[in-house]
């Protein structure tokens, strides 16, 4: 009689916590489903502000320098504003290495392009006047999508890594057609400029196009 009575002991004490967990369980599935649709309706209710949003976490300035520099010079609006926001936000700063403005040319680039494109009084603080360093960088991505034949994703990590190090990587890769930025490029800085330039250049064409020109 004594085990029969453990036994049964045991078997209520089992069903007892087969139904406290059931309850936690159930609670926790409508918590969660109440979550989810809070979420939802927080989601639906911003759908609206949401271009609004967008633009105060991707700003765009200098709009009319940027139409008129890529005007003149072949380019995307959209690729010129994403290369910027990925440079500097928009802001003016000299990196640790010498590059400064908003496209960050190093003193070197400025000079190399200030004697190709003929501006003979040119001077390094003149990186520091957004049109002379938007104007600069314009014709430098400019050149590097001639170099590699209107390709923008080689174009834009030559821009962040150097042109050198991007026919090396090309080479390797067997050329500019095998060329896969996800596992040709070594360096994780630019594999991750390259995508973030792409994802923000179609993120400024759709939220600036106005602005733009586009």
């Amino acid at each position: 009689m004594a085990g029969t009575s453990l036994a049964r002991s045991r078997a209520q004490l089992a069903r007892r916590r087969a139904r406290s967990l059931e309850r936690r369980t159930t609670r926790t599935l409508a918590a969660l489903a109440a979550l989810v649709l809070g979420v939802a309706a927080v989601v639906a209710a911003l759908g609206p502000l949401r271009p609004s949003l967008e633009r105060a976490l991707l700003p765009l300035e200098y709009a009319a320098i940027i139409r008129e520099q890529a005007r003149a010079k072949g380019l995307d609006p959209a690729l010129v504003a994403a290369v910027i926001y990925e440079e500097s936000k928009f802001r003016d700063r000299t990196s640790h290495a010498g590059a400064r403005g908003l496209m960050q040319i190093t003193p070197q680039t400025a000079l190399f392009v200030a004697e190709r494109s003929g501006g003979q009084s040119f001077v390094l603080s003149d990186l520091l006047r957004p049109e002379i360093n938007i104007a600069y960088g314009c014709w430098y991505l400019r050149y590097l999508l001639d170099r590699y034949r209107g390709n923008v994703t080689l174009a834009v990590a030559a821009y962040n890594a150097g042109h050198s190090n991007v026919d090396r990587w090309v080479a390797r890769a067997g050329g500019a057609a095998a060329f896969d930025p996800r596992s040709d490029i070594p360096f994780r800085e630019t594999r991750e400029y390259v995508a973030d330039v792409a994802r923000r250049r179609e993120q400024y064409r759709r939220l600036y196009k106005h602005e733009l020109g586009l």
